[in-house]
């Protein structure tokens, strides 16, 4: 029984990490693209 309780606490603790990961305030936003520009002369007629 001490054993199924060890596995318990242990998958308590990870989903705690995997919820704080997910859903803290240290996630940090995509950072946007930066547009290239593109010579393309075919385009512009």
């Amino acid at each position: 029984m001490d054993y199924i309780d060890r596995i318990l606490e242990k998958l308590k603790e990870w989903g705690r990490k995997l919820i704080e990961a997910l859903l803290g305030p240290d996630t940090q936003p995509e950072p946007e693209p930066i547009p290239i520009p593109v010579n393309d002369p075919e385009r512009r007629r």
